[in-house]
């Protein structure tokens, strides 16, 4: 297949591509606030039994199971002036934000368990308000366009968007919102602080959203038709989705994303260990590698398209992959066998934050290079199918995403558990052989994750030129059923 064979395709300008890309600012906040501190909000500082707030988060989760690809199917073949997706966007605009503001400013008359209907209703709802602007607003990269770099270029936006906003909240809400007073001497209890955190991140939440439909909303006159209306019975629309996602390369992707975010909840709920416990590093040193992780993202933004257009997204992906998981916890295990510098010293503290801003921003890369490569699936399911289902497949990766992440944190406390750690020991002196269990617990479970996840990706089948020669036969067959 030549290139002259290839349909022209239209390139979003800069300005589109930022619009697009802060939308991922919301997606970053709120995952940030719900993976990383809506646990110990609710349980430690509001006193709801911990239980309580995992079967609240469970529940939610199962609403997602349901909302997602309902959603999805329904964004696909949505018919009103304002096309497809951005009725979704633009109607949970208000929604989203709001339901953000009251998960952190619940009533003040209720207290400890008797938060728990509570949460139960308002984890609901975020997730609710989140599905219907995430999958609509994800699944538009491959509708602002089918150019095989160009995607990579909008996905790389997005996550860069994601990763600094959410980077961004967490900042001010540890180093300037929960400030410690007279009456509150820790900061975590300041619940002021978390109130007013609440309030910065939903107005953050609701301009980005803003920007992401407003920004984009003079494409809606190019962005693709809904399939030919059809009389849809709830046997068709399973039969529908169930054909959809039956495409191959999305299987490997979806079961790529659930090991790659399993590592990513490993690594998210075992980092304070290994920082703290592995380490030995101060609060302040910490806070030097969080920082740090800015530096990452902006690498990132580089790397992925440019690794894209010369390797190709799955081969980008498979290569940064492997250089990047490998590094990881290549530090742990040097440690384990003696060949690092001893902990205190601002040689190994030097080392490690080289080492993460470089290795979080190949990871960051191979996220980007893997959203990229769902967009790519629509052409080729399209032509399987007869139809564009966008929704469906973002609505897929959207509903693993969450879930994956959830069984990281499961594998983590395992790892915790043999190790000792999981009844307090942390916080006071454990023991050299507890730590070299944290160590090992921690790169194992590492390397088995991302390993599964690259043997995933390495089943994808769609490339450069693939994707062209789907462009061109889906040119071909529209241009065939125009033709009198």
């Amino acid at each position: 297949m030549t290139s002259a064979a290839v349909p022209a395709t239209r390139r979003p300008g800069l300005l589109t591509q930022l619009a697009y890309g802060f939308g991922g600012t919301a997606e970053g906040i709120k995952n940030n606030g719900f993976d990383y501190f809506l646990l110990f909000f609710y349980s430690n500082i509001l006193g709801v039994h911990a239980g309580q707030v995992g079967l609240a988060l469970l529940v939610a989760l199962v609403v997602d199971a349901i909302s997602d690809p309902v959603v999805g199917y329904w964004s696909d073949n949505l018919r009103t002036r304002l096309g497809r997706r951005h009725p979704f966007m633009y109607g949970a605009l208000i929604p989203v934000a709001v339901a953000y503001f009251l998960a952190w400013n619940p009533p003040g008359d209720l207290t400890g368990n008797e938060l728990f209907p509570w949460l139960v209703g308002v984890t609901i709802a975020v997730r609710l308000g989140f599905t219907f602007y995430e999958v609509p607003s994800n699944a538009l990269a491959a509708e602002l366009t089918s150019d095989y770099d160009a995607r990579t270029g909008l996905m790389s936006f997005r996550y860069f968007f994601a990763w600094m906003g959410g980077l961004s909240i967490q900042i001010l809400l540890l180093f300037f919102l929960l400030t410690p007073t007279e009456e509150v001497p820790n900061g975590f209890f300041n619940l002021q602080g978390w109130h007013t955190y609440g309030l910065v991140a939903a107005v953050c939440i609701l301009i980005a959203v803003a920007v992401c439909a407003g920004g984009t909303h003079r494409h809606i006159k190019h962005l693709k038709a809904p399939p030919q209306a059809r009389n849809l019975t709830l046997t068709r629309i399973f039969r529908e989705i169930f054909e959809t996602v039956s495409n191959r390369s999305f299987r490997a992707l979806f079961l790529a994303t659930l090991f790659g975010l399993l590592a990513t909840g490993i690594s998210a709920t075992l980092n304070q260990y290994i920082n703290t416990i592995f380490w030995g590093f101060s609060p302040k040193q910490i806070a030097g590698l969080t920082v740090g992780v800015y530096v990452s993202a902006i690498l990132a933004l580089v790397v992925a398209p440019l690794a894209g257009r010369v390797l190709g997204k799955k081969r980008a992906a498979i290569l940064i992959g492997i250089f990047a998981f490998t590094i990881a916890p290549l530090p742990v295990i040097l440690r384990l066998f003696g060949l690092l510098p001893p902990n205190g010293t601002e040689a190994l503290y030097t080392i490690i934050l080289v080492i993460t801003v470089f290795d979080v921003a190949l990871i960051i890369a191979t996220q980007m290079l893997m959203g990229a490569m769902v967009a790519d699936i629509v052409e080729d399911s399209e032509l399987q199918t007869g139809r564009r289902s966008e929704g469906i497949f973002f609505a897929g990766i959207s509903f693993i995403r969450k879930l994956s992440q959830g069984a990281g944190v499961v594998t983590a406390s395992f790892v915790l558990a043999v190790a000792g750690l999981s009844q307090g020991v942390a916080a006071q002196a454990p023991s050299s052989e507890s730590i070299r269990q944290l160590g090992i617990g921690y790169a194992a479970s590492l390397l088995t994750a991302w390993t599964l996840m690259l043997l995933c990706v390495s089943f994808y089948r769609i490339s450069r030129e693939s994707h062209e020669a789907n462009l061109a036969a889906l040119a071909a067959r529209d241009g065939t059923e125009t033709t009198p």
